[in-house]
């Protein structure tokens, strides 16, 4: 209830300290009023531990199910790769679209 905004880069939604269960509570548990921002790459990790990308399906797959407010977007880079450096600024521009500045202005 404390937090309205989410930025994941690379989300670890695979069993990795039970990441991989994320999408599932998603679905079962009633929506917040969350926004969630994730990018991931298409070339990310898959290893023993699961596959990145397909992870970051399942989870857009759950916020779409329970209808969140919520962007996905992809980038041919790799895992934690610079490459996706750019897009922070569009991404902190999406979660804060409706931000309005009431600082001084009570």
């Amino acid at each position: 209830d404390k937090f309205h905004k989410v930025l994941s880069w690379v989300g670890s939604f695979v069993d990795l300290k039970g990441g991989h269960i994320y999408p599932c509570l998603i679905r079962k548990t009633e929506r917040k009023p969350i926004r969630v921002y994730l990018l991931d790459g298409e070339n990310d990790l898959d290893n023993k531990f699961g596959n990145w990308p397909l992870a970051n399906k399942q989870m857009e797959a759950a916020l779409r199910y329970m209808n969140y407010d919520y962007r996905m977007d992809w980038t041919k880079c790799f895992h934690g790769s610079k490459g996706m450096a750019p897009m922070l600024p569009e991404a902190l521009r999406w979660l804060w679209r409706d931000w309005k500045d009431t600082v001084g202005k009570e």
